[in-house]
């Protein structure tokens, strides 16, 4: 029984194999290896019955739309999710605080992107198990810090809906030098469409108008991704 709470729990991170603990892979191989679901984890410690404490950590961010919609939210909203103690939405708020300190006094420790496995792992998590297509921005800076990231559309995406004035919006407002486009497939298969390639060249042509250079469009679903630039997909 975890001492914050009456519910009862009966997974906590060292009963998980050991190359499944997040605090050991941590240890190893350092935080930037795990994803936001696993770095939760870490600060929930233990999950509920029928439910580990990962999968419990996909849940918060699928139900918060993400990282920075689990950031955004308040006291009450993170204690109304099943299995979360007042104590548990006190770390979290805490850890989120800290980060946005450090973010503010040192720009240079914010994540830096330099392959697609780095956006993986930082938004494959909680983007693989939506039950809709979300289009989200990643931010970058001159030296390709993340400086944020924004969710810009959800629903079925297509060249009709998908505005760039929309997608650039977040980039012109914070003056980001580029952006990576990221998207799921709720279908589980990442392989891009025709439609995904067509919205990939829209987005690069007025990019370069803007002075904002598109460096890759990312679809992630199930626990794999691809990369369209890797492919050759709307960045010839």
């Amino acid at each position: 029984m975890d001492s914050d709470s009456n519910t009862t729990y009966t997974t906590m991170i060292r009963d998980m194999p050991t190359g499944e603990r997040p605090r050991e892979r941590l240890r190893d191989h350092g935080p930037g290896s795990l994803s936001n679901a696993e770095l939760i984890a870490i600060l929930l410690r233990t999950g509920i019955t029928g439910e580990n404490v990962v999968n419990m950590a996909v849940r918060m961010l699928s139900h918060f739309h993400g990282l920075p919609g689990l950031a955004r939210a308040n006291y009450r909203e993170i204690c109304s999710l099943k299995g979360i103690s007042e104590a548990k939405a006190c770390q979290l708020m805490a850890a989120f605080e800290l980060g946005r300190r450090v973010v503010s006094l040192h720009p240079e420790d914010r994540p830096i992107i330099s392959c697609p496995q780095d956006v993986a792992n930082l938004l494959l998590a909680e983007m693989s198990l939506l039950a809709q297509e979300h289009l989200m921005v990643v931010l970058l800076d001159t030296k390709n810090h993340v400086t944020g990231v924004s969710e810009i559309y959800i629903g079925n995406l297509n060249s009709s809906v998908v505005r760039p004035a929309e997608v650039f919006r977040p980039a012109i407002r914070d003056n980001s030098r580029a952006i990576i486009v990221v998207h799921n497939h709720p279908s589980g298969d990442p392989t891009p469409s025709p439609e995904d390639v067509s919205i990939t060249g829209q987005l690069r042509e007025s990019g370069d108008l803007l002075g904002i250079d598109v460096l890759d469009h990312i679809i992630l679903a199930g626990q794999g991704h691809v990369s369209l630039k890797e492919r050759g997909l709307g960045f010839s």
